[in-house]
């Protein structure tokens, strides 16, 4: 069993052998992984707020503890953002297109900057309420995932679905730390302050999380990058002759 000061560093760092595998095995997805990687990695340095209110993990030289923000952060959020971005695709084998003028030109695009920053705008507005920070996360990237099938209804779809992967796949890494290291979710979270639920002793809140990162991430680079899923209605305008 891991000594409970090396368990998140061991945590962590098993998100990066997915990365890994991907970035290995899908070289056209290369590009995009690292790209989407370091942009995510930053978010990394919000753990104060989570820390101690959502749980409070012993972490390498005690940085959570001393100051809020660990390493460890950054090498999850590196990790889960390369993933999440290519993980439906990589088990789907779609193929992207770009998207024609014609459409980009659509009126629902007139919003498509809101719909990439809703959960930057939501989040703060969230956390004003009197609840655990864990949820005004969870509800802003799900508002990401709605408003993007708001603008691109082309990724509806590719939005439930690839929701639905990441927190499958979140679940068997969440799993790997309760076998891996039994009772240090009870140690670790604030179960006191979360909903008390959990399924095969991962709380439900990092199933949402799983789940809310999913839909927005998995269509955030058709999204940046205009591209659409091969044969969706998005792409007809730019087809026609």
């Amino acid at each position: 069993m891991v000594p409970d000061h090396y368990v998140w560093l061991f945590w962590s760092s098993a998100f990066l052998v997915p990365w890994l595998a991907l970035f290995l095995g899908f070289r056209r997805y290369r590009t995009i992984m690292l790209w989407t990687s370091v942009a995510t990695m930053p978010f990394g340095l919000t753990e104060p707020l989570f820390v101690p209110r959502y749980w409070n993990p012993p972490s390498l030289f005690d940085l959570a503890q001393r100051t809020g923000f660990d390493i460890e952060s950054l090498i999850f959020c590196f990790a889960i953002g390369g993933v999440g971005v290519v993980l439906y695709t990589a088990l789907t084998a779609d193929v992207l297109r770009p998207i024609g003028w014609a459409e980009r030109a659509g009126r629902r695009h007139r919003h498509h900057r809101a719909a990439l920053l809703t959960p930057v705008a939501a989040f703060p507005i969230l956390m004003l309420l009197p609840w655990n920070p864990i949820y005004p996360a969870i509800v802003a990237m799900a508002l990401g995932g709605v408003a993007t099938v708001i603008c691109r209804p082309d990724l509806l779809w590719k939005t439930v679905i690839g929701g639905g992967l990441f927190a499958g796949y979140y679940a068997i890494l969440m799993l790997l730390l309760v076998w891996s290291s039994p009772g240090y979710v009870e140690r670790v979270w604030n179960l006191a302050a979360l909903s008390g639920v959990a399924v095969g002793g991962i709380p439900l809140e990092e199933l949402l999380f799983g789940f809310a990162f999913g839909t927005y991430w998995s269509g955030i680079f058709e999204h940046l990058t205009w591209q659409g899923l091969a044969g969706s209605a998005i792409e007809r305008p730019a087809l026609e002759p």
